[in-house]
């Protein structure tokens, strides 16, 4: 009889070695945004360029994601889960050196675009070898794991990027992929498994061309409107993008195969966690890209310095860590999604309200729960996610959820510097100062307020399986590979 126990004990080691390796590429691609958006304001000024402009920085990497993204599920299943993994992390080591390079705004954005090709395969495909290795009873555990080392990387972000960015040169913060990308994929090779379908589906070229110009116009659509100089062409891509995104529901629709499967939205937990969680990223999305910005423009603080406490929100992610299971198997997903978004939320909001006569450990306090909250929210996102899916569906679930995720946290961006452009004109700044920034973080915090309502549609016994909430034991689901 002891032998169960050991063999148990040995699965669960082996599913947290491949949630660990699996989330080394969420820690680089987690880290290269944290230490980058400390980093916006000297690329600026290295650039010639106005600061908010250095939000394009962000957002075409976001767009090559949403773009990409879509056929990473089908691209997994047809060459299988390893070689895909792996391609994807030298492409994304490719780009970083290629940025590190760049002369100019827009050959960093070019640059940007190839780590996103690299990145749109990294992460979803990661998540398809966690989903598919790991029973459902332990998703919640697994999850943890995969996003410790991934919260790890906006830990050293910001006081990382800040010390590069104030005592040597920005270009030196894309050389930190290098040795994490050779780690990551000596680790695939040896120990992920390479899952693939037995049964191919024809790739739907026509939807990826559809929902790419979609994606891609909406995304740069949002970003021309942010900066508010150039409305026309705003105007013309976001007609586009509207336009293509339509043509490809109409197409979708007849498409048993189609590459954004829409029939996943009948399924309610996910579509909750879809709609509400897209919500929540936008006021999400734009933390990164406030927060350092209005530490050294608002606060005169240097890029050490904004570094040196923007880091504490993350600290508060990895807290969460430990009391994820325990409080969704307390609470439930319903309780957790509804109450925690509001606490979540008033942290953002609570960020309008900083000074410079602020005492640090207060500030350190606020954002120390905000990453708390925040995490906890996403994990419970994540997780419900999945609960009522297939496993044959994980793949297109995983495609269509993250499409949506990325999507979001650019949407966030693209908000958050347009509300710094609009109040910064009224107020006849040319460049955003302290209130400008108070304006755009309550702006974020209006979106996040509409999820409650959306999280009440869900049962109340939602995701027990996955989180043992009353009581009831956690129950193996089937799963592939």
């Amino acid at each position: 009889m002891t032998d169960v126990p050991e063999a148990a004990d040995a699965s669960r080691s082996r599913l947290r070695t491949i949630a660990l390796i699996v989330a080394t590429a969420l820690f680089m691609e987690q880290l290269d945004a944290t230490v980058l958006s400390t980093a916006l304001p000297s690329m600026a000024r290295s650039f010639g360029v106005q600061p908010l402009n250095m939000s394009i920085a962000l957002t075409s990497y976001l767009l090559s994601l949403a773009v990409f993204i879509p056929a990473s599920g089908t691209i997994a299943d047809r060459f299988g889960t390893r070689r895909v993994f792996n391609g994807a992390i030298i492409l994304f080591t490719i780009g970083s050196i290629l940025c590190s390079e760049a002369s100019s705004l827009p050959l960093l954005v070019a640059a940007r675009l190839v780590q996103g090709m690299g990145g749109a395969m990294m992460v979803p495909v990661g998540r398809i070898i966690l989903l598919r290795s790991v029973p459902k009873s332990e998703l919640v555990s697994a999850m943890a794991w995969f996003l410790v080392p991934a919260l790890v990387g906006p830990v050293l972000g910001p006081p990382l990027g800040g010390f590069i960015t104030t005592y040597l040169n920005w270009r030196w913060i894309f050389f930190i992929n290098i040795p994490i990308g050779v780690l990551g994929g000596t680790l695939a090779t040896l120990l992920i498994p390479d899952i693939r379908e037995t049964h191919r589906t024809p790739f739907d070229a026509p939807g990826f061309v559809l929902s790419g110009i979609a994606l891609a116009c909406l995304t740069f659509g949002f970003t021309l409107a942010s900066r508010g100089s150039e409305a026309v062409d705003a105007i013309l891509l976001l007609a586009v993008g509207v336009v293509s995104g339509a043509a490809y529901v109409i197409y979708a629709r007849r498409r048993p195969n189609a590459i954004l499967d829409l029939r996943l939205m009948r399924v309610q937990t996910f579509r909750v966690s879809t709609i509400a969680g897209s919500l929540s990223r936008i006021t999400w999305g734009a933390v990164p890209f406030l927060l350092p910005m209005m530490m050294q423009l608002g606060f005169g603080m240097s890029a050490a310095g904004s570094g040196a406490v923007t880091f504490m929100s993350a600290a508060g992610a990895m807290l969460m860590k430990a009391f994820a299971a325990p409080l969704l198997r307390r609470f439930g997903f319903r309780r957790v999604l509804i109450w925690n978004q509001l606490l979540a939320t008033l942290c953002i909001a609570a960020c309008a309200t900083f000074t410079r006569g602020w005492p640090t450990p207060a500030i350190f306090a606020i954002l120390l729960a905000g990453g708390f909250f925040q995490s906890l929210q996403f994990t419970a996102y994540n997780t419900i996610a999945y609960a009522e899916l297939r496993p044959d569906r994980m793949s297109a679930a995983t495609s269509f959820y993250t499409v949506f995720q990325q999507l979001m946290l650019s949407m966030g961006i693209c908000v958050a510097a347009g509300a710094l452009a609009i109040s910064s004109a009224i107020a006849g700044h040319p460049n955003p100062e302290l209130g400008d920034f108070r304006i755009a973080f309550l702006v974020v915090s209006v979106a996040s307020l509409l999820c409650g309502p959306l999280c009440a549609q869900l049962p109340a016994a939602a995701g027990a399986e996955m989180s043992g909430h009353g009581g009831r034991a956690p129950t193996a689901a089937p799963t592939k590979g």
